[in-house]
């Protein structure tokens, strides 16, 4: 195994428990070293670091594997870690569909295996891992059979474009005899038709399971607007919880298409409706009607992937938590949330506070959540942390 060494006073990230080592902090690479190798990591006084991967082709010119320089990387290492995320889920989740492997989170930098129902679904996103990735599927597969879950698919979803800054291709396609890709999955009772062929990332939002099962206390009976709806999952879940009417809001034909047959597929087509349209030119329109909810969802897009446009996110944020508070009756509920890493919880929460004195009401914290157990927060690996969802009574009458 080949070596890089740290620049001094380098690696500060790393010996904080963190999981990548950049371009600008490496002071030497022994010669030959490949892309995608496995690399001994030494500090600038030769104090080994432990194991990582290599690629000179990415910022992140390290991954690191194992904190043992010793550590031997075969297949028993591969199903170690397997039984412990697998373990793990078991303890935490329901995991009839859940995020089996959450890369660096759980110790498997850039992988992501998402399990939904028979069948599983791979993303495969830095060089390293990605020629290790037939043999830990396989050992997943005979880890999941030992409690009877027969796997009868699997397929990847390596279309990425971050793949791109690892220097790879982005692919997609099947990694077991084809199926059909359009999976039956159970969530909070709620049934989803789930495109892992054609869906957004790994074809469903896991993440917000046990956030989408949160509103359903705040639902019975009420009037719900959902922004961002994607194929439903909110709104879905209003409906199942006795909502009287709900309207699903997506920019997306595809999205909304498939929110439609989900809807059908419960049994809620009168009561839950959906409509393609940009969130940000319907709900000044709906301002204008005056029309009102008892609950107003939230769920956008991530407005930043890096930190140089936070500034532009900031507003993106503002604004639609300022027109959806105007669109929430006295008393009622809005549920809120960012998916991005980059907008972090003190941020987004000044933000929403910003939104609400702009708009002349104050806010009752309901409770503040984060993404499902499936997706670990990893305290030393602040990527891991990125999405906060609150639910907040609007109070203007007093």
């Amino acid at each position: 195994m080949q070596t890089i060494r740290l620049k001094k006073g380098e690696g500060r990230a790393l010996k904080a428990g963190g999981l990548w080592i950049y371009d600008n902090e490496i002071a030497y690479v022994e010669d030959g070293t490949r892309n995608g190798a496995l690399v001994q990591v030494l500090d600038f006084d030769d104090y080994p670091m432990g194991i990582g991967f290599y690629n000179g082709s990415s910022k992140i010119s390290v991954r690191m594997l194992s904190r043992n320089p010793q550590a031997q990387i075969n297949d028993a290492f591969w199903e170690k870690r397997l039984r412990a995320a697998w373990d793990y889920r078991k303890h935490t989740v329901d995991t009839s569909s859940c995020r089996v492997v959450f890369g660096e989170a759980d110790f498997f930098p850039g992988l992501v295996i998402d399990k939904f129902s028979d069948v599983l679904v791979v993303q495969s996103l830095a060089l390293g891992i990605d020629q290790f990735k037939k043999t830990i599927l396989d050992l997943l597969v005979k880890i999941l059979a030992e409690d009877d879950i027969i796997i009868r698919g699997i397929y990847e979803r390596s279309d990425a474009k971050v793949r791109k800054l690892e220097g790879m291709e982005q692919v997609k396609g099947f990694l077991s005899a084809p199926f059909h890709t359009k999976v039956q999955i159970v969530e909070n009772g709620v049934k989803y038709l789930v495109d892992v062929e054609d869906g957004q990332k790994t074809g469903f939002f896991l993440d917000q399971k046990y956030n989408r099962k949160a509103i359903h206390p705040l639902c019975k009976d009420a009037d719900v607007l959902d922004c961002f709806t994607h194929t439903g999952s909110f709104a879905l879940n209003a409906g199942i919880a006795g909502a009287k009417h709900v309207l699903g809001v997506d920019a997306s034909e595809l999205a909304v298409a498939q929110a439609r047959e989900n809807a059908a597929l419960n049994g809620l087509s009168d009561r839950v409706e959906f409509l393609c349209a940009d969130v940000f030119d319907l709900l000044p329109r709906l301002e204008a009607e005056g029309r009102q909810y008892d609950v107003v969802i939230l769920d956008p897009p991530a407005f930043t992937k890096s930190r140089s446009s936070i500034k532009n996110a900031v507003k993106g944020y503002r604004e639609i938590n300022l027109r959806g508070m105007k669109l929430v009756k006295d008393g009622g509920f809005l549920c809120t949330c960012s998916c991005s890493h980059f907008m972090d919880r003190e941020l987004f929460l000044k933000t929403i506070s910003q939104a609400a004195k702009d708009t002349h009401c104050r806010l009752r914290e309901v409770e503040g959540r984060a993404q499902s157990a499936d997706h670990p927060i990893l305290w030393s690996a602040e990527e891991s942390y990125y999405l906060k969802f609150f639910i907040f009574q609007v109070v203007k009458g007093y």
